[in-house]
């Protein structure tokens, strides 16, 4: 039936040309933006999933950044320790010296006074970042290490990696764990030393005599024990965190793919489908221009 009021054809063209604009908006946002799913409108799950990756991956990264801090802060007082141990052993040989007949104790007093004071110096630049893990400062070090979501229905929580502090000299910071004097390099006696030794403040009075000189070679052998276990106990602090950083890094690169995977628009696909969109709308113009023309094929039965 043919009629002047009702046009089906018309409604029919116009309905299909309306779903292909819409769909040519829809991609022409994929093509312009980059991605799938920009909102929650486009998909509330997938959205919402990637939302809580994105967050995750933010908090990664910086996490990622502060164990490269901690690295570095450790990696200096490995080095700091390693050349306290050299020192130290330096001061060995020098009171070792002091113990052979004739020695000048003046001159050898004079060095030893230099090498303390090159321990001194040694712990007080071994700082980074503000931090300084020889000092006495802090009497440990908790260093962010990963991650734990709990999604709004358990606490989320920051784990760490922990370094007991050991000073090498105390008194360190505003308010020193360690109080000044009590550092290992301070008042070391190891066993069978009759007093401790202060090699931050070593002079000729430290190789006056043959039993001081034990002493003094006593303590020193403590001392060296003691920083060479500090060593390695940073040292497998600092491969613990290395590790942990390239874990991090890995899940980091993982929660990228991750969120590209779910919210970015393919764009050979994207492409393709616009050119189809774009001649489908070409075409349901012209058959909507058709549709129209059937009023003026009724006007001509009446000529």
């Amino acid at each position: 039936m043919s009629s002047i009021l009702t046009n089906p054809s018309a409604i029919t063209a116009l309905q299909s040309l309306r779903a292909t604009q819409q769909a040519l908006a829809s991609t022409q946002k994929e093509v312009s933006t980059g991605l799938k799913i920009s909102s929650a409108t486009d998909n509330a799950s997938t959205w919402s999933i990637a939302e809580t990756m994105k967050s995750d991956q933010g908090v990664l990264s910086t996490i990622g950044d502060s164990m490269a801090v901690s690295s570095s802060l450790l990696n200096i007082a490995q080095t700091a320790v390693t050349n306290a141990i050299s020192v130290l052993n330096n001061i060995k040989s020098a009171v070792a010296q002091a113990a052979q007949p004739g020695a000048d104790t003046a001159k050898i007093g004079t060095s030893l006074t230099g090498l303390s004071n090159q321990l001194k110096s040694i712990v007080a630049s071994a700082s980074f970042n503000g931090l300084n893990i020889l000092d006495g400062s802090q009497s440990s070090f908790a260093f962010i290490a990963s991650y734990t979501d709990g999604g709004g229905s358990t606490a989320s929580a920051l784990n760490t990696i922990d370094l007991t502090a050991t000073a090498l000299i105390g008194g360190g910071g505003a308010s020193p764990a360690v109080a000044a004097g009590s550092g290992i390099l301070e008042a070391a006696q190891g066993t069978g030393a009759t007093a401790a030794t202060d090699f931050t403040n070593l002079s000729e009075t430290d190789v006056s005599s043959s039993s001081v000189i034990t002493d003094s070679l006593t303590n020193a052998d403590k001392v060296i024990s003691d920083l060479t276990k500090y060593a390695a106990q940073i040292g497998a602090t600092q491969t613990t965190i290395t590790g942990q950083a390239a874990f991090v890094k890995t899940l980091n690169e993982a929660l990228t793919n991750g969120v590209s995977s779910l919210v970015d628009a393919d764009m050979n696909e994207a492409s393709t489908r616009l050119q189809a969109l774009q001649t489908q709308q070409q075409l349901g113009v012209q058959s909507l221009s058709i549709a129209n023309q059937n009023s003026q094929i009724i006007l001509k039965l009446f000529q």
